[in-house]
């Protein structure tokens, strides 16, 4: 996810393909974290049974700073799932690289001292 953050930067956020290519990348990228989260918490004893539980619980928890960002990114991550709009893909595109991707990067880097 970094190299396509740095590309879309360079762009300047104009190139379609690339756009569409991180938005993609975030979408799966974001599943993991998630997925993550979930699987980190119940190995804790909570039952997180939802992203939207998993995200509650971690931020309730300390793992996560920002709850309600997290929220943001996961409603994102539906909409760019189900539709293709190319002004809520820019808007999306720039919350990734300028909100997003430092924040799931902050969470990688958390979970890597954990172990």
């Amino acid at each position: 996810m970094n190299i396509a953050v740095k590309e879309i930067q360079k762009d300047h956020y104009k190139n379609e393909i690339l756009q569409v290519g991180l938005i993609q990348i975030y979408e799966f990228t974001f599943e993991l974290a998630w997925k993550t989260l979930k699987d980190y918490l119940e190995n804790e004893g909570f039952d997180v049974p939802t992203p939207k539980k998993t995200l509650r619980q971690a931020f309730q928890s300390g793992i996560i700073e920002d709850g309600a960002l997290w929220i943001k990114a996961l409603d994102d991550r539906n909409k760019t799932s189900h539709l293709y709009n190319e002004s809520i893909a820019k808007e999306v595109t720039v919350d990734i690289v300028e909100k997003y991707f430092p924040m799931i990067e902050k969470l990688f880097k958390k979970l890597s001292q954990e172990l």
